[in-house]
């Protein structure tokens, strides 16, 4: 087994990421998943960021979506590490930019994991009924919580990696939302945390 993000992965899995991580170099030029600067440390700022959200998630999944998945962090990420550890598991990704789309198709197929691509916007999806639902860099709360909402099952979590404006995001929601979190510290970023959120509803 293989070290990768504080977990062992096998070696088809470490290919895998290595794969994509290669067709993000590729792709990024003509489509811009990534910024530039960011590009250079691609594997700490974007992959294992995107990584540690399945460390915190759920143990028992059956169906994953991840909302604005451009670059493919962390929707591609987590089909890749669950493709391993949750083999049945359903993973949705949806990204309204349909040449991010095609990205995210290619980084399926050359990766060989399972998975849906939804190229259309989030406002039109009918409730997809998900027992994960992830967004990174998408939005701040008050835009979020709407889309979990609409989307999660009854027991169903929400997870929004948020940088280091959350707590301030956090007492703007409260206001207009009822729900239950729990906050994770990034462990890559200092100031920055995760928010498992649960039992979304209007205040």
């Amino acid at each position: 087994m293989m070290a990768y993000v504080d977990r062992n992965v096998s070696r088809e899995t470490s290919e895998r990421l290595d794969v994509f991580e290669a067709l993000v170099q590729k792709w990024n030029p003509a489509i811009n998943l990534v910024s530039k600067s960011s590009l250079l440390d691609l594997r700490a700022r974007h992959i294992d960021d995107s990584a540690q959200i399945l460390d915190i998630a759920p143990k028992t999944i059956r169906h994953w979506a991840d909302f604005g998945s451009g670059g493919g962090f962390p929707g591609i990420v987590i089909a890749i590490l669950m493709h391993e550890e949750s083999p049945d598991a359903k993973v949705t990704l949806v990204e309204s930019d349909q040449r991010k789309a095609a990205f995210l198709r290619t980084a399926l197929r050359e990766t060989g994991v399972a998975g849906n691509v939804i190229c259309e916007r989030i406002e039109a999806l009918e409730p997809l009924g998900v027992d994960v639902l992830s967004a990174r860099a998408l939005g701040d709360l008050g835009m979020l919580l709407p889309f979990a909402a609409k989307h999660l099952t009854i027991t169903g979590t929400a997870i929004f990696p948020k940088g280091r404006t959350w707590e301030a995001e956090l007492a703007a929601a409260k206001s207009e939302w009822n729900f239950e979190y729990r906050v994770d510290m990034n462990n890559l970023e200092p100031d920055a945390a995760i928010l498992s959120i649960q039992g979304v509803s209007r205040a």
